[in-house]
């Protein structure tokens, strides 16, 4: 009887555990982008590309046409992550027999499977799953092209690189780990990289370094305008980003993973497993260190340094993890799959609650529509505080709302200016003028939402309304002001 395919059962895992609640918790801000970018015209997201969040506009592009074809509810937005965690998972685990064994990369694929963080952004609207795929399928490729060098096979490769440039320039760190194994290929042979020696010689060795150099070409050229563009952009993109400091490097296993537990054991049998391999360990251990360590040196000059950029260094350290696994009998190496499972159950209940961090403080944009259209009658307003906010108050309630009330304060939508932020009137009190209900959205908890409001908006509000009822919802606060009867 012939063998089930290696990829098959981590592939089949993780599309179960990643469709399993899949649309539970409701869009969360970052999705909130995706989905205001992606439902505008090509046209519309060149001109933000323009603006602001070039680095993501391909992903968007790519987001447009998806729900141009199948809609934008919460689950067809986040499907394609899904669709790229599953695959990640099969081809981590083809990646693991190429360099370890069959079951190195059976365990490897599992054990990506049950984490956490696989569920947390396999079920995001955003492209840190995309990338997470194209990193791993990239470094299947670069292993194929050293071990059977040909031109078709470093075309694949180079495909593969642009295409994880154009998704998430970050994720190209992951280059650092290749050109050190292609060095070592070229210098001392595809052995000594850990790479099995190719089934037919090549007589002039350093043609892999040359092709690898030819690869990353279209690299450069498609994301290299991309990354000038970016980096103008970083003050408003990464402007809620600190610094890296070194504590931040203790916390980022359990930020990837999204488990502390969790995260402190697969960092235990990755390290065991990197002992075991040997030179074997070259590639993935580089996978692993150099984008992180890359990363950090950056974010301790420039706000860089966001954990749930370097998920793509996730899979490589479940194959170390494989490699470990491999060298025990197979029931106890799957008792350690099913125990990092068992351990990541709490985090998985919590992330299908809500995507927001802390899990303690999610934003019910949903519980907030619902108001509005339960008491919602012809001639209302809308207004948001605070507007410019990474929160996308105006966002959230017009995706769950449908046909919310006019926006008051609106002088320029964010399509228009092509932003994620829209326009809101320098004169609020004129603006106003003539509106005798108004549903005001406040982020966070208040009893008093009026005083919340700063500004000019908040003068003219307390001018010239008054509260007339209250709602608390998890993150914001939900108010009905009516006109004063002395206006």
């Amino acid at each position: 009887m012939r063998r089930l395919p290696i990829w098959l059962p981590p592939a089949l895992l993780t599309l179960a555990v990643t469709v399993t609640g899949l649309g539970s918790a409701q869009l969360w801000r970052d999705e909130l982008a995706t989905w205001s970018a992606a439902t505008r015209s090509p046209g519309d997201l060149v001109r933000l590309a323009g603006t602001i969040d070039a680095a993501t506009g391909p992903y968007y592009l790519l987001m447009h046409v998806w729900t141009t074809v199948v809609g934008d509810s919460t689950i067809a937005l986040r499907v394609p992550a899904v669709l790229a965690m599953t695959v990640a998972a099969g081809l981590l685990a083809v990646l693991g027999a190429r360099l370890v064994d069959r079951r190195g990369g059976l365990f490897a694929g599992l054990l990506f499977a049950v984490l956490p963080g696989t569920s947390r952004y396999g079920q995001e609207a955003r492209p840190y799953a995309l990338a997470t795929m194209l990193a791993v399928l990239a470094t299947l490729l670069l292993v194929t092209a050293l071990r059977r060098p040909s031109w078709a096979r470093w075309a694949g490769y180079a495909a593969a690189v642009a295409a994880l440039g154009l998704i998430h320039l970050i994720a190209l760190t992951v280059l650092a780990a290749h050109a050190l194994v292609v060095l070592v290929a070229w210098w001392r042979g595809p052995a000594a990289a850990g790479i099995a020696a190719p089934e037919h010689p090549d007589a002039e060795r350093d043609r892999r370094a040359w092709r690898w150099l030819v690869a990353v070409v279209p690299v450069a050229l498609l994301a290299g305008p991309l990354l000038v563009k970016a980096r103008t952009q970083q003050s408003r993109q990464l402007n809620w980003v600190h610094l890296a400091r070194l504590d931040d490097l203790t916390a980022l296993p359990g930020g990837v993973t999204q488990s502390s537990v969790v995260g402190g054991l697969l960092v235990g049998v990755a390290a065991l497993g990197a002992a075991r391999l040997g030179r074997r360990a070259v590639l993935p251990v580089g996978a692993v260190l150099l984008p992180v360590l890359l990363l950090f040196a950056a974010g301790t000059a420039v706000p860089l340094w966001v954990p749930r950029y370097l998920v793509f260094v996730v899979p490589f350290a479940c194959l170390l993890a494989g490699a470990a696994l491999a060298a025990v009998p197979a029931p106890a190496a799957l008792v350690v799959v099913v125990l990092a499972g068992l351990l990541g159950l709490p985090d998985q209940a919590a992330l299908r609650r809500t995507h927001e961090w802390p899990r303690s403080a999610p934003v019910d944009y949903a519980g907030a529509a619902r108001v509005i259209a339960d008491g919602q009658r012809p001639g209302d307003a809308v207004v948001y505080s605070p507007r410019h906010s990474w929160l996308f108050l105006d966002l959230g309630i017009e995706y769950h709302l449908g046909d919310p009330p006019r926006d008051v304060l609106l002088t320029e939508d964010e399509v228009r200016r092509g932003d994620l932020w829209a326009a809101e009137c320098p004169q609020p009190a004129q603006c106003l003028a003539g509106t005798t209900r108004v549903w005001l959205v406040v982020s966070g908890r208040h009893a008093e939402p009026l005083a919340a409001v700063s500004g000019a908006k908040g003068d003219a509000l307390r001018t010239d309304f008054t509260v007339t009822q209250v709602w608390q919802r998890p993150g914001l606060t939900v108010a009905l002001l009516t006109s004063r009867p002395d206006r």
